[in-house]
């Protein structure tokens, strides 16, 4: 039997695998818009185990699941107590000799690296506190779509150091660009993920320095969701920190602005940036869609080469 892969951290995938994902995830898109009917994964399971609500997650994955034949099964907080009733390890056991794969949306990095120690199936980190892959696959996708392959270009991250950070730094390794990262003080990444990526990293002073002539600039919300009681003291700590015309106006001239959703206008961005000629963010969440769709082939069917 072969070893069953997991897809937790961007990192769980090669430089070459993450560019064939990519490629792939742009073929299967051309293919839907085309009204081809692809579905390799007829009479296959994903179950789907959300601790944390989310709009894009289920409705990427669901959708993805059904265009490529299979079935999604929803299980929502009040269905599936990871950690609060059953054991992880049991509920891994239990789950992944029912279906052919299983997506964890949910707050702590470790619940999903639990659930896939003891899993036979290939296990998807649909989002963590640490941790957000999946839509790395889709910003990914969206630049290359966008602007070619992202090697030795320079990406402009300014905002919270959390899971999206995390991931772009991941990414700026495997990929080989630049991550420029500004945070305010004590709102910085983790300096374990920073350690293991440092060569493509370097930490700016302000939003300006950050943005300087780069080729894409990211952000995300100031307060994540089970951040809410913190939302105040952040919105102080994140002043300065708005992803203005200004801002924008100091990225190379054919920047992009992107943003992985929920939005707050006037807050982390302003709508001129977002609604403006510059944003690819709607591509870029529907990309979540085909991303995961060649992220789901692979780790069932085996990585394209």
């Amino acid at each position: 039997m072969s070893t069953v892969r997991h897809f937790l951290t961007l990192s769980d995938l090669s430089s070459a695998e993450l560019l064939a994902v990519l490629e792939r995830a742009i073929d299967l898109k051309a293919m839907t818009k085309r009204g081809e009917l692809y579905t390799p994964l007829q009479n296959r399971s994903l179950a789907m185990i959300f601790e944390k609500a989310s709009t894009r997650t289920r409705v990427s994955f669901e959708v993805g699941m059904t265009q490529l034949g299979g079935h999604a099964l929803f299980l929502s907080p009040n269905d599936s107590q990871l950690g609060r009733g059953e054991p992880i390890e049991d509920a891994a056991r239990v789950i992944s000799r029912m279906v052919d794969m299983v997506m964890i949306r949910t707050f702590e990095q470790y619940k999903v690296e639990r659930f896939a120690a003891y899993s036979r199936v290939p296990v998807i980190n649909g989002l963590t506190d640490t941790h957000h892959p999946c839509q790395l696959l889709a910003d990914l996708m969206t630049w290359i779509e966008q602007r070619g392959l992202p090697t030795g270009r320079t990406v402009a991250w300014v905002g919270d150091g959390n899971n999206m950070c995390h991931s772009w730094m991941e990414a700026a390794r495997l990929l080989n660009f630049k991550l420029r990262i500004c945070t305010p003080q004590g709102y910085q990444p983790k300096a374990s993920i920073v350690a293991a990526n440092a060569a493509q990293l370097s930490f700016c002073a302000t939003p300006q320095e950050a943005v300087q002539n780069a080729d894409l600039v990211t952000t995300d919300t100031w307060a994540s969701m089970g951040q809410e009681a913190e939302k105040k003291q952040r919105e102080l700590a994140f002043a300065g920190f708005e992803v203005t015309d200004d801002l924008m106006a100091l990225a190379h001239p054919d920047a992009i602005f992107m943003h992985c959703l929920p939005a707050y206008r006037g807050k982390e961005v302003s709508a001129a940036v977002i609604d403006g000629p510059q944003s690819v963010v709607w591509d870029e969440a529907e990309n979540r869609l085909h991303a995961q769709k060649a992220l789901m082939e692979a780790l069932l069917l085996g990585f394209p080469h």
